[in-house]
């Protein structure tokens, strides 16, 4: 009796939470008449399919390729530095390296929005500004690589020492064993962590707004305000819009969920 209690409150936190969610995509079905409809209805009385409307007068497809550029941009950076720093905080053991580690779980906590300011004049005084796009790479890249050193750091120290000593008895150099025995056993919390830092980076915002002021190059978090006026929104526009933007986001989080899940538990038993 005591399972059935559990799953069923279970079920009811999950259907609060993907709540908002589902009224998203019901809304973008529904026409403008039917939105603001008191009793609200959960189903749309007269399904409205507006995606091709809302993708070629809003352009989409240029916010989607901004996004898309900013992430992968953003991922290879941070994979590229932090892989190597990660690895260097799972095998190094000192008080220097649990410094170093407390100061890098420092900078994860501080908000983009408390950043932007000293980011900003920063760019603007090298000339940074100029290529707005990888002035959010950048910043983007600076404020996840705390959380992505710190997630691939567990994966590398699920790497057993002896088969690195192995390798280097072999013959192997500490950066051979390193690309060819600890980057492919923790190849998995590797791609989990990419994954998350580039659905991360897809959804970018606060550093996009403030430093990319050309309308072209703005990804598809801010092209969102092209909907929003200051007397009317078109809101049925709105949900359209973000139901094209969160889908792939959904897709590629339900293909990875397993992995993703094991992941982000992986070493919590060790």
């Amino acid at each position: 009796m005591k399972k059935y209690i559990l799953l069923a409150l279970a079920i009811l936190f999950v259907a609060v939470y993907l709540f908002p969610l589902y009224w998203m995509y019901v809304t973008a079905l529904k026409p403008s008449s039917e939105i603001f409809q008191f009793p609200p209805t959960f189903w749309p009385q007269d399904p409205q399919f507006d995606v091709a409307d809302v993708w070629t007068r809003l352009q989409m497809d240029r916010f989607l390729t901004n996004s898309l550029i900013i992430a992968v941009g953003t991922s290879a950076i941070i994979v590229a530095v932090g892989t190597g720093c990660a690895y260097a905080l799972a095998r190094v053991r000192s008080v220097w390296m649990d410094i170093a580690l407390f100061a890098i779980l420092m900078m994860q906590v501080l908000p983009s929005s408390l950043m932007i300011t000293p980011i900003f004049v920063a760019f603007s005084q090298v000339g940074l500004l100029e290529y707005p796009r990888l002035a959010v790479i950048l910043a983007q890249a600076a404020k996840s690589l705390p959380l992505y050193i710190v997630l691939c750091r567990t994966a590398f120290m699920q790497v057993p020492r002896e088969l690195e000593e192995a390798a280097l008895v072999d013959g192997n150099s500490r950066i051979g064993a390193f690309f060819g025995v600890a980057i492919p056993l923790a190849r998995n919390g590797i791609l989990v962590t990419s994954v998350l830092i580039f659905l991360h980076a897809f959804g970018e915002y606060v550093y996009s707004r403030s430093l990319i002021g050309e309308r072209a190059l703005q990804p598809a978090t801010v092209g969102l305000q092209s909907f929003m006026g200051p007397n009317t929104s078109d809101w049925s526009g709105v949900m359209t819009y973000s139901a094209i933007y969160v889908t792939p986001i959904l897709i590629i989080f339900v293909l990875l969920q397993r992995r993703i899940v094991s992941g982000l538990t992986a070493g919590a038993l060790k």
